[in-house]
Formats: C-alpha cells, sequence, structure tokens
C-alpha cells in the first residue's frame, strides 16, 4: 500500500480505481477493517485529539478527503494522486457491492434518512443489498441498552459493508471501538452522505467541488452550523500547514 506521512497523520495515496480494489481486497480478507476520510477539520481535529489520533492508527485505509489537502500536499512536494470524498466513495461502493453480492447496513443520519438512502439506491444499482437502516437516537453512545440493540442488529444483518454517517469524530470512535467485535469486513465513516442520497441536503455542484469551494456551498446549505466549523475551526488549518513545511525543511 502506497502510505505516505502527511501533516499529523498518514494517508493511503490512491487513486479511486485502486482505493476500491483495496477495499474488495480487504472484503475478501474478513478483518473487520474500517477507513477513515480526512479532510481539514480532520486534521485540525487530529492536533489535539488523542482518541481521534488512535482511531487514525488503526485505519486499514486512510484516503484524502478535500482538495485544500492536495494543495497543501503540492506545495510540500509530495502530490496526493486524487481526491476520495466520501460522497464520492460512496455510490461507487454501492455499485460494486451490486455486482459482487456483497451485503450492506446503514446507520446513522436523522430519523428515516438512512432508509430513504437505502431506498434510492436500491433503484439504482439493481441487486444492491442493503440488509439494515437504523437512525440512532441523540446520546446513543452512552446508553449501553441502545448499544446493545445497535451491536445485535448488525451481527444479525450480516453485512460485507457498514456505512456509519454520525458525523466525525463520533463516526470515527464508534468504529474503533466497535469494529473488531460486530465482525463486518470493512466499514466507513462517510458523514453527510446519506443525506445526499436521501436528497435531504444538496452536493455542492461539480465547478465548485473541483475548485475546492464545497465548503462554501456548504456554508450556504447551513449557516449556522458550518460557519463555525468553517470559518472559525478550520482556519486553523493555515497555521498547522506553515507548521509541517517548517517540519519537512528542518529534515532536508
Amino acid at each position: 500500500m502506497a502510505r505516505m506521512k502527511f501533516m499529523n497523520t498518514e494517508i493511503d495515496n490512491l487513486t479511486m480505481q485502486e482505493t476500491l480494489r483495496a477495499i474488495d481486497q480487504l472484503i475478501q480478507e474478513k478483518k473487520s477493517a474500517y477507513v477513515v476520510t480526512p479532510n481539514v477539520d480532520h486534521i485540525v481535529q487530529l492536533e489535539t485529539n488523542k482518541e481521534l489520533q488512535a482511531v487514525y492508527k488503526n485505519a486499514s485505509l486512510i484516503l484524502t478527503d478535500g482538495k485544500p489537502l492536495l494543495w497543501i500536499a503540492n506545495w510540500y512536494g509530495t502530490p496526493i494522486k486524487e481526491k476520495i470524498s466520501g460522497s464520492d466513495l460512496f455510490p461507487l461502493l454501492c455499485e460494486m457491492a451490486a455486482e459482487k453480492g456483497y451485503k450492506m447496513f446503514f446507520l446513522g443520519a436523522a430519523e428515516g434518512v438512512a432508509a430513504k438512502a437505502a431506498e434510492n439506491l436500491m433503484n439504482r444499482f439493481k441487486g444492491l443489498q442493503v440488509v439494515g437502516t437504523y437512525s440512532p437516537p441523540f446520546g446513543f453512545e452512552k446508553d449501553p441498552v441502545e448499544m446493545d440493540k445497535i451491536k445485535s442488529m448488525i451481527k444479525e444483518a450480516t453485512p460485507h459493508i457498514l456505512i456509519v454517517g454520525l458525523g466525525c469524530p463520533k463516526q470515527e470512535k464508534f468504529m474503533y471501538h466497535h469494529c473488531a467485535e460486530l465482525g463486518v469486513p470493512i466499514s466507513f465513516g462517510l458523514g453527510a452522505s446519506f443525506d445526499f442520497e436521501a436528497g435531504n441536503i444538496k452536493r455542492a455542484p461539480r465547478w465548485m467541488a473541483n475548485h475546492g469551494l464545497e465548503w462554501l456551498f456548504r456554508i450556504t446549505q447551513d449557516p449556522k452550523r458550518m460557519f463555525k466549523r468553517y470559518i472559525v475551526k478550520d482556519t486553523q488549518i493555515l497555521k498547522l500547514a506553515f507548521k509541517y513545511k517548517r517540519g519537512i525543511n528542518a529534515c532536508k
């Protein structure tokens, strides 16, 4: 695997097609793998969040999600092959699952959203088997009864692929702590992907995504929540970019 050091993490420097082949291989190996997709927000959180650092150290695949991270990598002289965003990867996973007979389970999002996403995707990809969907209540991770219920549902459904849409870092921590006991060959933390596929949230136009302006579009969709994330918290990426650039220069 082409893993390389990048800022405060490592990443698997893969194209989308290489990613899909690596995922298929991990499903065959049945080792309860999980995948993380770092974006600017993750990199900022990784700087101080010890638990998230542990999550990343144990991930089987670390895929770069976000044009700004590709720009930083180019500036460092260590280009990343391709942006692998969760929302682009999700339908391709469903297409592969339909072709190869892999079963999927969707966990997360608001009431009914995962079920609607499943319905839309099964209509789109003939033969796709979504063997369960569940939208857990707020604070479920602190409720042992609710956690046991979720684990039982997933184990009984025996999916090959688990998609967790709880937002970062909750979805990443869920996979880190519970993947092994769930026995699912591979799990993904894919944030807002259920909302996109259910038609609840519009995706940024392709030209905006290609030019690193997805954040601007997301702010217009949900200004109250996204302004704090993108304008207040995520601007810290600039300071971190310079910090790790100095580290690279010092090693030369």
